[in-house]
């Protein structure tokens, strides 16, 4: 595949990203300005859940809506987290990125979290939900595996790497032990990957491409089973394609 390849791939995946602290109503009207951009669509745009009415409204035809829970502490408060759940839903969002309480699971408690994904799974059914499990806190592969096997039994449909809050966010070597945690499990062919925290460059996306057409299979390589959550990366996609981005733009917040 050419690097052009890639750049079309990571744009049909991306879920363009404003989560920024000081957002407002102008902010969400110029990202979704931004979905309906030369080079084409991303597959969703990524907000807090107070905007996601007007990202509803606003968003190209064929541009899913997604919006945070739990988002960004990641707190062991299940009521916090199925309460932006259903706001989120309510709102018409298609789907849900919710962090993990990975403080909580680092700690040694591994059924309070699971506890908080189930009751957000069920307060969103038929949306898409994808779970943080912010892969550069957890450090270890051990627990970056347990994080993997409380979404994939409590029945997500992606795993992400991180809220792009933090120092670390997507690596390689995390995104091998959470997509080899997807591949091996029973639910495995319907979840997906996404990288999420300091993807800015196609050249940075294509290794990600890279590694799920490696391991979950070169058809995985779609928005239904891969996704990107950042800003950033839309500007090298386009300036790549010749399509008037900035290229290489970097976004507020790790994204």
């Amino acid at each position: 595949m050419s690097l052009n390849d890639d750049a079309r791939i990571a744009l049909a995946c991306l879920d363009l990203t404003s989560l920024n602290d000081n957002d407002d109503a102008a902010a969400i009207h110029a990202l979704a300005a931004k979905a309906d951009g030369p080079a084409g669509r991303p597959a969703a745009l990524c907000v807090w859940p107070r905007f996601v009415a007007q990202a509803r409204a606003e968003a190209p035809a064929g541009v899913k809506v997604a919006a945070v829970a739990n988002f960004p502490e990641g707190a062991l408060d299940t009521a916090r987290a199925v309460a932006d759940t259903r706001m989120i839903v309510e709102a018409g969002a298609d789907e849900v990125d919710l962090v993990l309480p990975w403080r909580a699971l680092q700690a040694g408690d591994e059924a309070g979290p699971a506890a908080l994904v189930a009751a957000v799974r069920a307060a969103c059914p038929g949306r898409t939900l994808k779970l943080i499990i912010e892969s550069g806190e957890l450090k270890t592969p051990e627990h970056i595996a347990t994080a993997c096997r409380i979404g994939l039994d409590a029945g997500v449909d992606f795993l992400k790497t991180s809220t792009g809050k933090v120092p670390v966010g997507a690596t390689p070597e995390a995104a091998r032990v959470m997509l080899r945690a997807i591949a091996g499990h029973p639910r495995g062919a319907q979840v997906g990957f996404k990288a999420s925290g300091g993807v800015r460059k196609v050249t940075e996306a294509a290794l990600y491409i890279g590694l799920v057409r490696e391991i979950l299979g070169a058809a995985a390589a779609n928005p239904q089973r891969l996704r990107f959550g950042a800003s950033g990366l839309l500007g090298d996609i386009e300036a790549l394609l010749g399509t008037g981005g900035a290229g290489n733009t970097a976004a507020p917040d790790g994204y």
